[in-house]
C-alpha cells in the first residue's frame, strides 16, 4: 500500500475476487425481492489503499489521460426530485454542458440514477444507495449494445463507424459529497489487459455486463474532498478511440472518508449516463 502523506486518507476498497467454482460471475439487479437465489456469485475481496485528495490540484487530471476530469458550473435544475423534472430540464443543460466540453459532435443522455444514502440500508430497487465495489460501468461489448439499444436502428451502424463514448456526469445535490465520497483510479496506473473481469449484469429486462476490478498495488486513486453540488465529475466509462495514448475507462467505488466531519450529512448525487459521438 503507498505511504500516507498529508494530502492522502486510508481507504478500504473492494475489489473483486471470482466465484471459488470457477463459474461466470454475475450481478442480479431488480429482481423480485422475495427470490431466494443469490444476487451475486463472487465476493468482494478487501484491501485499504491510500487515496489522494486532489483538491486545488484538479487541473492535474484529465479525461483523455486519467479517464476523469474535474469541473465547476452550477445545474440550473436544483431540485431532483422529479424524473420527469429532470429529463426535461437537467438532461438538455448537461448534454450542452458535456458536448461543449468534449467537441463531441452529439450527445445522447440514455438514463440517470439519483443516490440518497440511507444509513444502515443496502442497495435495492428504488433506494440506491452509493456503490462500495470497484468497478466500471461498461464493457466493449455493453458500450456498443448500448449504442443499438437506445439509438434507431437506422443510425446505430453508422454511428459505430466512428468514435464514441460513454461518459458520465456525477455531482453532489442538496449538499457537499463528504459521506461515502467518490474515488476514481488514474487510467495511467491501470493494467488493462489482466485487472478488468467482465460480470454479467441480469434483470428481468435485458442482459448486460460490467467490469469488475482486481487488485493492483500500483492503482493510484484519487478524489475531491467535500464535492459541492456546484462542482462535477465526468467519467470516461469507455472510449472506442484506436490510441493508445488516451484513457478507455476509469474504475471507481464509494468509500469511507475517516477524515469527514462528524456532523456530515448523508451522500446525495446525481450521475447521468451519457453517449457521446464524434464526425
Amino acid at each position: 500500500m503507498p505511504s500516507a502523506t498529508p494530502n492522502t486518507v486510508p481507504g478500504t476498497l473492494f475489489y473483486f475476487s471470482a466465484p471459488a467454482d470457477g463459474s461466470e460471475p454475475y450481478n442480479r439487479v431488480n429482481t423480485d425481492p422475495t427470490s431466494t437465489l443469490p444476487l451475486s456469485n463472487w465476493s468482494p475481496e478487501k484491501h485499504t489503499v491510500q487515496i489522494e485528495n486532489v483538491r486545488d490540484k484538479e487541473a492535474s487530471f484529465t479525461l483523455d489521460e486519467a479517464g476523469f476530469q474535474y469541473f465547476k458550473h452550477p445545474s440550473r435544475h436544483t431540485s431532483f426530485v422529479d424524473d420527469d423534472e429532470i429529463k426535461a430540464e437537467y438532461y438538455p443543460e448537461s448534454a450542452e454542458l458535456i458536448k461543449k466540453i468534449t467537441g463531441a459532435s452529439r450527445v445522447v443522455l440514455f438514463d440517470h440514477t439519483i443516490r440518497r444514502r440511507i444509513p444502515g440500508q443496502a442497495d435495492m430497487t428504488g433506494k440506491r444507495q452509493p456503490v462500495r465495489e470497484v468497478h466500471v460501468d461498461q464493457t466493449t461489448s455493453s458500450a456498443i449494445a448500448r449504442v443499438h439499444l437506445h439509438l434507431p436502428s437506422s443510425e446505430a451502424p453508422e454511428l459505430l463507424k466512428h468514435r464514441f463514448q460513454i461518459i458520465n456526469l456525477w455531482r453532489p445535490i442538496s449538499h457537499p459529497a463528504f459521506d461515502l465520497p467518490l474515488t476514481l483510479c488514474d487510467y495511467r496506473t491501470v493494467d488493462k489487459e489482466n485487472d478488468l473481469v467482465a460480470v454479467a449484469r441480469i434483470s428481468p429486462e435485458r442482459r448486460g455486463e460490467t467490469y469488475r476490478v482486481k487488485y493492483n498495488p500500483q492503482h493510484r486513486w484519487k478524489y475531491l474532498k467535500g464535492m459541492t453540488p456546484e462542482e462535477f465529475v465526468l467519467i470516461k466509462c469507455f472510449d472506442s478511440t484506436e490510441d493508445s495514448g488516451v484513457s478507455i475507462f476509469t474504475p471507481h467505488t464509494a468509500f469511507i472518508d475517516a477524515s469527514a466531519p462528524e456532523d456530515t450529512l448523508p451522500r446525495q448525487s446525481i450521475e447521468l449516463r451519457a453517449l457521446v459521438f464524434y464526425d
